[in-house]
């Protein structure tokens, strides 16, 4: 058990207080004076190989760099200048490391959509799965040459929205549109290249996953959205919800719900927050209306 003394004297008797492990103790009355609950030993952890070896390992491999996390960088720290010549040098020597890094135009591509894709799902919120599988899929798309003609940002935001679909995560194609640097066309035609030569498996969207977006934007009370959710349950076992926007349906959902329980919300509204027309609206309405009301018991 090592003891340390300490420079300050005990607010108390004024004796001498003295660190001991996570504790400081007055050597005299034993006041503790103070508490320090960081663990300051050996951080090693594993097999008892690993702990005899004690070698710094880094950062987890991930899939959302191109070399997979495995590079190492010079670092930028000042203290070690040896002059005016040891830090150009040190300067040259950073320059060229960070160029042998890439070693070909192929991952430089790489490099740069990767770079795109994690400012995408970071502007979408979107969880670091997300992120590491659509670089998985952008290098499927670039070992397949499906890249040759066509935009780098296209494919990154393509990318990024199959994952989503695959994943059942309720973004629409024109939300990773307004957050990427590629327009409609670029993104089109990198998506169709993406399910026609690589063949994800992307499933219908369910409406579902839109409704608390949906909802939080039109501000109406969770019961509407409880209402909706079993509208749209219905639409789909029914198989109404078949070729239709699944946007279109959530907020028609949410628009009946809200009709029901007299929570004042237009057409309008709810067809702008879904990027609907309100015709979509009052057709996916109509189907609602066809169904026996006894389906939806309100709470």
């Amino acid at each position: 058990m090592s003891i340390s003394d300490n420079a300050r004297g005990c607010p108390e008797c004024g004796a001498r207080i003295i660190s001991e492990e996570a504790e400081e103790v007055c050597s005299s009355c034993g006041l503790i004076t103070g508490i320090d609950r960081l663990d300051r030993g050996p951080e090693w952890r594993g097999s008892l190989r690993e702990r005899r070896r004690r070698r710094r390992t880094g950062a987890p491999l991930t899939r959302a760099r191109h070399d997979r996390g495995l590079s190492t960088e010079i670092g930028y720290a000042s203290g070690a200048d040896g002059g005016g010549g040891a830090s150009a040098q040190l300067v040259r020597m950073k320059r060229e490391h960070n160029r042998a890094q890439i070693r070909s135009k192929a991952e430089r591509n790489r490099v740069y959509a990767y770079t795109e894709i994690r400012r995408i799902c970071s502007a979408l919120d979107l969880p670091m799965s997300v992120r590491e599988e659509a670089c998985v899929v952008f290098k499927r798309a670039q070992d397949a040459e499906l890249l040759k003609g066509r935009s780098i940002e296209g494919f990154a935001a393509a990318s990024v929205y199959a994952v989503c679909r695959i994943s059942g995560i309720g973004r629409t194609r024109f939300e990773v549109i307004e957050v990427a640097r590629a327009d409609d066309g670029e993104f089109g035609v990198a998506y169709d290249a993406l399910n026609r030569d690589l063949g994800l498996p992307i499933l219908p969207i369910d409406p579902r996953e839109y409704l608390p977006r949906l909802a939080t934007e039109l501000e109406v009370p969770g019961s509407v959205e409880h209402t909706a959710r079993r509208y749209a349950g219905q639409l789909m076992e029914e198989g109404l919800a078949a070729g239709r926007k699944p946007g279109g349906v959530a907020g028609a959902c949410l628009y009946h719900a809200a009709t029901e329980l007299d929570i004042k919300v237009s057409q309008r509204e709810v067809a702008d927050v879904a990027e609907v027309s309100p015709v979509t609206l009052r057709g996916v309405s109509a189907l609602l209306d066809e169904i026996d009301d006894t389906s939806f018991p309100v709470d």
